[in-house]
């Protein structure tokens, strides 16, 4: 099965374009969740799995982000690895890795998320050049999520800028993915922030195939409904990513996984309008 048809098929079936992203921070984990574990790394691991476990009827992704992980050092890996395999397989999974390189090293980022983990999909940073992202090209049931306009303010100091004729680096970003498409297997989709709404016209129009992770919702306040009016020409999945809004919905409730479930179904409910059309899609 390609991505594709794999994301429609999860689209379909969690009536949703909601990706939850597992960004475990000990000390924002619920107080009563803390209270029954005296070891970090399990107590993070039970975090993140009743997460998954409360949220995956009702939403389409999961994305873990790397640094999360990996700042927790090998146990942190250790973590990772069990975590990726709480994530049910009718489930995209997103290794938000955002990595950049060329060459050899380039392909051991392949091995590490393709190849280990096993991940659906992988962020990355093209800064470097498209040449980093050769190694991932030959994989159809596989993605790639470009950084190409990200919710960050920083998004101005270098993607926001006009560049070789046009109205930024992440339109030009965006036609040359659109370019490569042609000669890749494996899909290759962009990361646009929903805070930058008013500036993704061009990117979009550039390459109006690939799918989106969008980022920048809830917490960050990006808005739905100018993003449902950046969206309306667009032909790929939208996939709309809330971390901290969701995990840490419930703070130290004794009730906090209730909490995260109502949030889950409160941000479905804003983004129904645009699942709408994509519904029709998956039919």
């Amino acid at each position: 099965m390609n991505f594709t048809d794999k994301l429609k098929r999860s689209v379909q079936s969690s009536g949703s374009l909601l990706c939850v992203g597992l960004d475990p921070v000990l000390e924002k984990i619920p107080a009563p969740l803390k209270q029954q574990y005296s070891d970090d790394s399990e107590l993070i691991f039970e975090f993140c799995r009743r997460i998954i476990t409360i949220t995956k009827p009702t939403v389409c992704a999961f994305k873990p982000n790397m640094a999360f992980f990996e700042s927790m050092g090998s146990r942190g890996w250790e973590v990772l690895e069990r975590v990726v395999d709480a994530v049910p397989s009718n489930r995209i999974l997103i290794a938000d890795a955002k990595r950049g390189d060329i060459g050899n090293t380039s392909d051991h980022y392949r091995k590490a998320f393709f190849s280990h983990l096993d991940c659906d999909a992988v962020t990355l940073n093209p800064l470097m050049g498209l040449e980093t992202l050769k190694p991932f090209l030959s994989y159809p049931e596989k993605a790639l999520f470009v950084l190409v306009m990200t919710s960050n303010k920083g998004a101005s100091e270098f993607l926001q800028r006009r560049f070789e004729g046009r109205t930024s680096l992440a339109e030009y970003i965006s036609e040359e993915l659109g370019k490569m498409q042609h000669i890749s297997e494996t899909h290759l989709g962009m990361v646009v922030g929903a805070t930058q709404a008013r500036d993704l016209d061009p990117v979009l129009a550039a390459n109006r195939d690939a799918h989106l992770l969008i980022p920048g919702l809830g917490t960050q306040g990006g808005s739905i409904s100018e993003m449902a009016n950046v969206l309306a020409n667009h032909r790929g999945y939208p996939l709309f990513n809330s971390s901290r809004s969701i995990i840490y919905a419930g703070g130290d409730e004794e009730n906090w996984e209730e909490m995260v479930s109502r949030k889950v179904v409160e941000m479905n409910r804003m983004i129904n309008p645009l699942f709408e059309k994509y519904a029709e899609k998956t039919a």
